[in-house]
């Protein structure tokens, strides 16, 4: 069996405006504790699932970790010998086999010294979030970085050896106009990462700038964000404009030079089991999923006890295993092979997509359903009906 690590790394620099996650900025003197703490869930993670409720499928009784992914937050903040020390757990704990690792990185937080130790410590993808090349936008949606750190902080990557490079782009952040959209891609195309990820901006109340949108206030720029409209808009230029450019797009919101697709996320979309470290981190094993706790501090100190820091232990029946199925298969672009499902389940499956495909919202090709192209951006309403 091969497995997927996920590594949380809930600390930032500071708060984004439309940022929703668990996520804080504390002193980088709460690093090396948090960081022992993630390695000791590591090497007693059998023990302390057994203790949680976990019960692994025999499948994961000996699992081949193939992707390692260093996520938050900002993961880069951390010391590399800190990130170095976490592989080299895993390595000591599981059979290994990286063909991935990734490590989310705020372009500032680069430089030479830390990129020579990142990919000397086997980390050989770096996801950056560039969000814009607007200097305007940037500063609105509270980011640390600004245009020139993206150019200065690529070519010190390819010099240090990272052979995989990731951008993402927000479509919808406060003051955000077409041609300042097009820059961006532009810009993106110019310095040609090997994969791309574009998203739609979230209205959250669990964000400022979410809380803002949906009350109707000023703050934080909130007057200033795009209409849904004209976020679609962005998004399908963005699709036509990076498929002219040579990128693939294998999911709704992910694009990749032929070869450079995510393969760690590929996992999550086709529900192959990946382990959850550090506070906050999800699991899933195939039958069960589970969470940690999201403060850190709460974290730190429950590993430092022996107790175990799970806030969410579920057990997946065969109807929410189809409906993940149809949900996450549909996200990607190769679609869903409806035969397969059936004869996995023992259900039909014809029904759920007749008004589908009669609004035009998937196309068939044979036994597969998927997305219909041109509905890319509006695929939320496929998603509400199809799970109706």
């Amino acid at each position: 069996m091969r497995l997927a690590i996920y590594i949380q790394v809930p600390f930032c620099q500071t708060k984004c405006t439309y940022c929703n996650f668990h996520t804080g900025v504390v002193s980088p003197a709460r690093f090396t504790a948090y960081v022992s703490a993630v390695q000791t869930e590591i090497r007693e993670y059998l023990e302390r699932f057994a203790t949680a409720g976990v019960t692994l499928p025999r499948s994961l009784a000996a699992p081949t970790v193939d992707t390692v992914y260093f996520g938050g937050g900002t993961p880069s903040l951390l010391d590399p010998a800190h990130l170095s020390a976490i592989l080299e757990t895993i390595r000591g704990t599981f059979s290994s086999a990286f063909s991935e690792v990734t490590l989310e990185a705020d372009p500032e937080t680069v430089d030479q010294p830390k990129a020579e130790a990142w990919a000397a410590a086997g980390i050989n993808r770096i996801s950056f979030g560039v969000q814009s090349f607007s200097d305007v936008e940037l500063k609105a949606a509270g980011r640390m970085h600004r245009r020139a750190d993206v150019y200065r902080a690529v070519p010190i990557l390819r010099a240090a050896g990272v052979a995989s490079i990731s951008f993402d782009l927000i479509a919808g952040l406060p003051h955000q106009t077409l041609e300042t959209w097009q820059n961006s891609l532009d810009e993106l195309i110019q310095l040609g990462p090997e994969h791309v990820s574009i998203y739609l901006l979230e209205v959250d109340e669990e964000s400022r700038l979410g809380s803002e949108l949906l009350r109707g206030g000023t703050k934080y720029s909130a007057s200033a964000v795009p209409t849904d409209e004209q976020m679609a808009d962005f998004y399908d230029l963005a699709r036509a404009q990076l498929s002219h450019a040579g990128y693939e797009q294998y999911e709704i919101s992910n694009f990749a030079k032929p070869g450079f697709a995510s393969q760690h996320n590929r996992k999550y979309w086709r529900r192959e089991p990946y382990l959850g470290f550090g506070a906050g981190a999800h699991s899933f094993s195939g039958t069960q999923r589970w969470a940690n706790a999201h403060d850190a501090a709460n974290y730190v100190q429950a590993i430092a006890s022996g107790k175990v820091p799970l806030e969410q232990l579920e057990d997946i029946s065969e109807e929410q295993a189809l409906e993940e199925e149809l949900f996450l298969g549909l996200r990607q672009l190769e679609g869903i092979d409806l035969a397969r499902l059936e004869r996995a389940y023992g259900t039909s499956l014809e029904s759920r997509f007749t008004r589908l495909h009669q609004n035009g919202l998937v196309e068939r090709y044979g036994s597969v359903v998927r997305l219909a192209p041109a509905r890319l951006s509006i695929s939320n309403e496929a998603f509400v009906e199809l799970m109706r």
